[in-house]
C-alpha cells in the first residue's frame, strides 16, 4: 500500500507529440517519453494530435496506459474547438502537473489547452531558427509562448532566436537533443549492407539524411556540390536518404546535372546505423536548422561531417576537428571540403573518431534526462506542486 501511495503522489507529466511519423521532433519527444518512463520521479502520460506513424510501435512496451489523439484539420474550425475541449477534459482527468509540447502545432494547441485546464507547469519547445514559419504561424507561436511557463530550446542558436523574438532569457533553458549511441552501431558486413540497399561496391559514398518535404533542407545545393565532387572523384556515389514531395524534382535536377548515375535515392531509411556504416563523408546542406539530429547521428557513427553553418551546427561540429562548416548556399565550398576528406582518408577517419567522442560526451541520454528532470522539478517547486 505504501508503494501504491508513493506512485500516486508522483507528479503527472504529459508529453504531447504531433504524430508518430519519423521526424526529428517526433523521435526526440518519444525518446524523452521513454527516458522519463524509466525514471522514478514522475508518472508519464502521452498524447498526440495524430495517432498515425511508424514510430507508434516504439512505445508500445511503455506503461503509458491510454494514448489519446486529438486530430486537427485546422486551428480555425469547429473540429479544433471540439478537440481542444476534449484535450482540456483529458488533462484534468489525468491530473496533469506538467505539460510538455514539442513543436509548432503541439505548442499552439497544447499551450492553449494547458492554460484552459490550468495545468500548473506548461513547457513549450523550440527547435527552429529561421525560414520555416509564415508570419501568421510566428504570431500563433508567440501566443503559445505567452501561455507557457518555460520554453526549452535545443541549441544556443535557437535560444538566441527566442530572445530576439522577445522571450525573456530566464524563461528559456537549453537542453541539447539526446542521442542513443547504441542505435548508431552497425554489426552488419559492408557487403551485406550494400546488397540490402541495392548499391554497387568498390566506391566511396557521400551521404545526406534529410526530408524531401521542405525546401529549407536545400538538396539542390547538395546536388550542385555533388556535380563538382564527381568531376574530381569520378567513382563517387551519393546517397540521399529522405522522402517527400520534392523527390521527383530532385531526380530531374540530377539528370540535368548529368550526375544521375551517381545519385541513389533511398527514400525513408530506418536502418540509419547500416547506412552510415558504408558512408565515407556525411553532409547537411540546410538553409536553416534548429539543432540537427542528422549531424549528431553522423558524429555518433564516427563519420566526418560537412554541414552548412546554420542553427546549432557549430555547437556540435568542432571546425577542422570533427568536420567542416560551410556557408549556406555555397555549393563550391561544400564540394571543396568533401573532396578534401575523400582524398585524405586518414584525416577523415580521425575526424570521425573525434566526432564520436564529442557526441558521447556532450549529447548523451543521461545528460538530457537529468536536465529535463531538473527543469520540471524547479518549475514544480515554484508552483508548490509535488
Amino acid at each position: 500500500m505504501a508503494v501504491a501511495e508513493h506512485e500516486f503522489l508522483k507528479p503527472v507529466v504529459v508529453q504531447l507529440v504531433d504524430s508518430f511519423n519519423q521526424g526529428g521532433s517526433e523521435r526526440q519527444a518519444l525518446q524523452l517519453t521513454r527516458l522519463l518512463s524509466g525514471s522514478s520521479k514522475f508518472e508519464v502520460c502521452l498524447a498526440s494530435l495524430s495517432p498515425d506513424g511508424i514510430l507508434r510501435t516504439t512505445i508500445n512496451d511503455l506503461p503509458l496506459g491510454e494514448v489519446p489523439s486529438f486530430p486537427l484539420n485546422s486551428f480555425y474550425d469547429q473540429n479544433a474547438i471540439q478537440q481542444l475541449r476534449r484535450f482540456v477534459r483529458w488533462l484534468k482527468s489525468v491530473n496533469a502537473a506538467v505539460l510538455h509540447t514539442h513543436d509548432f502545432y503541439t505548442n499552439v494547441f497544447g499551450m492553449a489547452g494547458g492554460a484552459l485546464a490550468r495545468v500548473p507547469v506548461r513547457v513549450a519547445s523550440m527547435r527552429e531558427t529561421e525560414g520555416m514559419r509564415s508570419r501568421a504561424q510566428q504570431q500563433a507561436q508567440q501566443i503559445a509562448y505567452s501561455l507557457a511557463h518555460h520554453v526549452v530550446a535545443n541549441s544556443k542558436a535557437v535560444s538566441e532566436k527566442l530572445k530576439h523574438d522577445g522571450i525573456r532569457a530566464d524563461k528559456i533553458t537549453v537542453v541539447y537533443n539526446g542521442l542513443d549511441l547504441s542505435r548508431l552501431v552497425s554489426h552488419a558486413e559492408r557487403s551485406d549492407v550494400l546488397s540490402s540497399f541495392n548499391l554497387p561496391d568498390s566506391r566511396p559514398f557521400v551521404t545526406i539524411v534529410a526530408n524531401m518535404r521542405l525546401a529549407v533542407k536545400d538538396y539542390p545545393m547538395f546536388l550542385r556540390a555533388a556535380k563538382i565532387v564527381k568531376n574530381h572523384v569520378p567513382n563517387i556515389g551519393f546517397l540521399l536518404a529522405g522522402e517527400g514531395e520534392l523527390t521527383e524534382s530532385l531526380r530531374a535536377m540530377a539528370y540535368e546535372l548529368t550526375i544521375a548515375d551517381s545519385i541513389f535515392f533511398l527514400g525513408r531509411c530506418e536502418r540509419i546505423a547500416d547506412l552510415l556504416s558504408i558512408s565515407t563523408v556525411c553532409v547537411l546542406s540546410s538553409k536553416a536548422e534548429g539543432f540537427s539530429n542528422s549531424i549528431l547521428e553522423y558524429m555518433a557513427a564516427g563519420r566526418p561531417v560537412v554541414a552548412t553553418d546554420v542553427g546549432g551546427a557549430r555547437e556540435a561540429i568542432v571546425e577542422g576537428e570533427t568536420g567542416y562548416l560551410v556557408r549556406a548556399g555555397d555549393h563550391e565550398q561544400m564540394a571543396t571540403r568533401i573532396i578534401e576528406l575523400l582524398k585524405q582518408p586518414a584525416v577523415a577517419r580521425s575526424m570521425g573518431e573525434q566526432g564520436q567522442k564529442v557526441a558521447a560526451a556532450k549529447f548523451s541520454l543521461d545528460t538530457q534526462l537529468a536536465q529535463i528532470e531538473d527543469l520540471y522539478n524547479r518549475l514544480l517547486s515554484k508552483k508548490n506542486v509535488r
